[in-house]
Formats: C-alpha cells, structure tokens, sequence
C-alpha cells in the first residue's frame, strides 16, 4: 500500500512512524513533512491547503491512502476533490470538519443529537458578550469560533480580559481587526479533562484509548493555553466503563445526526470531555488527531494503522477485529521555543536528537526543519515532542524526561509535572 500523509506536525510524525512499521505500507510519502519525517518517509513541497495540488501529488504517486493531518486542510476542503478522484481518504470532508471549524456548529450538532455538553451563547456583538459572560458568571470561557490552533479559548476571573478576547476574536474594539464575527460563550465545566479519538467510517464509530494532555504551558496549570505541553495513557483514575459511555452518549450520536444531515463525517472525531460532577460532558470537537495525544495513542496501538485508516475511507470499518493494545504506559514532553505561544523563537540548531532516541525515548518533530549543513533547526513554537513507553506511567515518565535532558536548543521550555500526579498514583478531583 502507498500511503501519503498531509501535514508538518508531530501529529504526522507520530503517524508517519506507525504507518512506516505497517508491514502493509510500501511506499511512506508526506507532503510537505518536517526534518525528523524525512527519517521515515519521502517529502513533497505541497500546500497542505490546496486540494488540487494534494490530489495531483497523490494520483502521480499512485497513492491507495491520503491521511489527512491537520484541521486547516479539513475545514478548507482538501479531502473533497480527492474523494472526487476516487482516491480513498482519511479525514471527513468539508462540512463535516465544521465540527471543528465552527464551535457554533458543533454545538448546533450536539443539541439536536442529545449530546450533554456546556450551556452556552453564541454572540456577535460585545454587548451580547458582556450579558452571556454575566449570566454564566466566573470562571468565563470564551471561545473563538473558528480554528485558532488549539489556542483559541480563554478560561479566566478576570471578566475584563473575558471581554477583550471575545472582542478579539469578532474583530470588535478593543480587539484587532480581523475576526471571525462570533464568539462562543459558555459556562465553566469542572472536573478532570480526557481527550477520547475515534476512528468512524460514518456509520461505525471504533472508540481508541483515553489520553490527557496539558494544556497550558507552565508548570501546575498556569500560563497561557497553547496547543498542548504534553499528554499521557492510560488513565488509571478514569472511571471504569468511560469509553462505552462516551460511545453510546456522544460519539455515535454525533456521527449518526452528522449521517442524517447528509453530511457523514468519515475520519477521526476527537471528543474533548470534562468528567464533571454532573457527569460526562462535551467541551470541544475535534475532526482529527490531536496533539500531543496521538503520540502517546498511537505509542500503545499494536493492530497495524494502516488498514485501520483505509476501512475508514472505505466504509468497511464494521468489518475489522477489535483493535489491540498495549498495556504499557505511554508518555509525552512537548519541548517548545522560547518565547511559545505569543511569539516563538526560530532558526536555532537542536543538538541531542540521537541521544535521547539511544536512551529509549522516540523522538517526534513538530515545528522543525533541515539546515543547509544538513542540521535540524526550531521552526515553530511546539519543536519536539519527547516520547517515551514502560510498564507504568512512572516509568514511561523518567524515560520521556530522560530523553529532555539530552536535547538542547536555546531558549528550549517544557512543563516538569507532565503525568506526574498519576504517575504517582495521585487521584484527580
């Protein structure tokens, strides 16, 4: 099978490097890739965004599956001309990622479904902003409704701060120019977070393992949001029976109410949840792998990926055997830029890669890329992400952190308390 993956992330890293130990895989191809991809798999200089380039990359490389990586190609419409060229494709088509594209929609969606989620107002003006913020009252969660990279949502007490981000993001004074035109506003959700991806061909929903991730980017859950520091599997405070709840209550009647719509969602839905203590409820969609959680997910699957993706676009899910996993731990340490999120620095050299990959970590790059000497340099925020699998979390932790110790970069930050509260058996409230 010739596979091409869409993406420049650690998300395709982590894919690329499970798909290119798929004894089914022949050819491994990414378009456009990173420097630590190109150790796996062929690159191609494409726009991520341009369907018709990606389905004319594909059809020259014969490709008999595009795994489609990030939101902004989905939402943009990139599986939609390959489909059309009869080319199988993994991620759902352009109307269905609105369920990642547009909160408001998915909230649209989770209301006719009868999927337990946050109340919430969508605003257009501040003075709507202002009413919803008052009526739900602190914390105030404010969401901009389209993509912003994981780093759309603020959480805060400060309703002054609630109020700029909402005009931020329509675009209203005090905010920038440039908005969207709406906010979603919606009351706080307590309890733990877990991050739940199914893989669903639009008719079967085939639920994965839960992972956490951390979100924000300092130590103890401080600092601002970002697109994820770090994520562990499994959870041992989860709840026994979470997986089957989700799938009855969220997962399989989103992808059915999607179905009916005439708009079936064929990829992977990630389900953002808060265990809160009213009960399991939605906080986000997302229409495909999140990071840093595929890297500790995918980490423990042992079934190949790669026919698991092409039932997917196939529409034969129904007809595979139930997925394998390991039961090791799997934990991630994103390394980040200097200056992350607000404005990350770029362009320096990373020593250490083979290092911490000979210590036992696997090493998964995001924002990177090849030097004229052949180097690999930062360029991005989120750099690396530091993975590391053992018999429990507490394990997989020392060897992740091990694997941080041998690389550098200047300015590089990473968050020391990923998974170490349930590493050390700690249970969450």
């Amino acid at each position: 099978m010739k596979v091409l993956v869409i993406g420049t992330g650690a998300r395709e890293h982590a894919l690329c490097r499970s798909l290119s130990q798929d004894p089914a895989v022949s050819e491994l191809h990414c378009a456009p890739g990173n420097a630590g991809i190109a150790r796996v798999a062929a690159l191609h200089p494409v726009d991520q965004l341009d369907g018709a380039a990606v389905t004319a990359l594909a059809r020259e490389l014969g490709a008999d599956l595009v795994v489609v990586g990030p939101e902004a190609p989905l939402v943009a419409g990139v599986a939609e001309p390959l489909r059309a060229a009869g080319i199988p494709v993994f991620g759902p088509g352009k109307e269905a990622a609105q369920l990642e594209g547009s909160k408001a929609f998915a909230k649209d969606v989770m209301a006719a479904a009868g999927v337990p989620t946050a109340r919430s107002y969508v605003c257009t003006t501040p003075e709507e902003a202002a009413a919803a913020l008052d009526a739900f009252g602190a914390p105030y969660v404010v969401k901009d409704d389209g993509l912003a990279a994981g780093k759309g949502v603020v959480v805060t007490e400060d309703r002054a701060a609630a109020l700029e981000h909402a005009a931020a993001c329509m675009g209203a004074p005090p905010g920038p120019p440039g908005g969207r035109g709406r906010v979603v506003i919606e009351e706080y959700l307590d309890g733990p977070e877990v991050s739940l991806f199914a893989i669903t061909d639009g008719t079967t929903v085939l639920p994965l393992v839960p992972a956490q991730d951390f979100k924000r980017a300092l130590d103890g859950d401080r600092g601002p949001n970002t697109g994820g520091m770090g994520a562990y599997s499994p959870l041992p405070w989860a709840p026994e029976g979470l997986v089957a709840e989700v799938l009855e209550s969220v997962l399989q009647p989103t992808v059915d109410e999607l179905r009916h719509r005439g708009t079936p969602f064929s990829g992977l839905l990630y389900a953002g949840l808060a265990l809160t203590s009213r009960g399991t409820r939605v906080i986000e969609f997302n229409a495909r792998f999140g990071d840093p959680e595929t890297q500790v997910v995918l980490a423990r699957l042992r079934t190949p990926l790669a026919g698991v993706l092409l039932a997917a676009a196939d529409g034969t899910l129904g007809e595979l055997e139930p997925l394998r996993w390991s039961e090791e731990a799997a934990v991630t340490v994103v390394m980040a830029s200097e200056g992350y999120p607000a404005s990350p620095r770029t362009g320096d050299p990373i020593e250490g890669l083979d290092a911490a990959e000979a210590d036992g970590a696997s090493v998964l790059h995001a924002g990177t890329r090849s030097g004229p000497a052949g180097e690999v340099l930062t360029a991005g925020g989120r750099v690396l992400s530091v993975t590391a699998v053992g018999a429990d979390l507490a394990e997989a932790r020392a060897k992740a952190y091990a694997g941080v110790a041998e690389i550098s970069f200047k300015g590089a930050q990473h968050r020391t308390d990923i998974a170490a509260a349930a590493a050390a058996g700690q249970q969450l409230p």
